[in-house]
């Protein structure tokens, strides 16, 4: 059976031998790295989840992530021992899936970790062969691809999660905080600033494309639909 692959970035030597000692009694395989740079390099094999810390020299966390995220689908967990929440809206903006504080126990790590994983295999096995056309808007789960008249739109992880939502459930409202559980997985109590850049971003991308168009509706005080 093939081994989940996870990739640990930390500076701190002893934190990633904590981490990697732990998730290898699980049954992972690890990959670790000290600094940014060597994790871009390692991120080209598709782990199927990263825990990255956030403060780092040269390259932190948050840009390390965005330079992965492109080509990496898989689970991003932040791990930074700064508690502000404009440092967690950050990290999922630039395409991160959680955000776990330092100090954090063995058992919370694994948790998480497990339950990520768990739910990108759901979703995966869910939808892999799942194509949906509507009018010049082709979305292809399995690739991860959105076109509008043929053009490719380029998305982040998260905001094509947005959008597959949206119009696997054409015409369904959808509240900011339950995009927010659905998309992340995770309680949305704060989180609405999250889901209103996220979508303001993909209406920006979509107009790049196609100027007039009302793919994502507002439904005001409630929240969005796929129109």
């Amino acid at each position: 059976m093939l081994k989940e692959k996870i990739l640990i970035v930390d500076d701190e030597v002893d934190i990633v031998s904590f981490m990697k000692d732990s998730l290898e009694d699980e049954g992972y395989e690890i990959l670790t790295a000290h600094n940014g740079y060597d994790a871009i390099q390692l991120a080209k094999q598709n782990p199927h989840l990263v825990l990255l810390d956030v403060m780092m020299d040269g390259i932190d966390g948050f840009e390390v992530c965005e330079k992965i995220r492109s080509n990496l689908s898989g689970p991003i967990i932040f791990l930074s021992a700064c508690q502000e929440e404009s440092n967690r809206i950050k990290g999922l903006l630039v395409g991160g899936d959680d955000y776990l504080i330092k100090p954090f126990s063995l058992t919370e790590l694994k948790a998480r970790v497990y339950a990520h994983i768990r739910r990108e295999k759901r979703r995966i096995e869910s939808y892999a062969y799942e194509v949906k056309q509507y009018g010049e808007v082709n979305i292809d789960y399995k690739g991860r691809t959105i076109h509008i008249n043929g053009v490719n739109v380029e998305l982040t992880n998260k905001q094509f999660d947005i959008v597959w939502l949206l119009a696997e459930n054409k015409g369904q409202v959808f509240s900011k905080s339950h995009i927010y559980e659905r998309v992340w997985g995770l309680e949305a109590d704060g989180e609405d600033s999250t889901v209103t850049e996220h979508i303001k971003k993909i209406r920006a991308k979509f107009q790049a494309i196609k100027e007039d168009n009302t793919y994502i509706q507002t439904v005001w005080g409630v929240g969005y639909r796929w129109g």
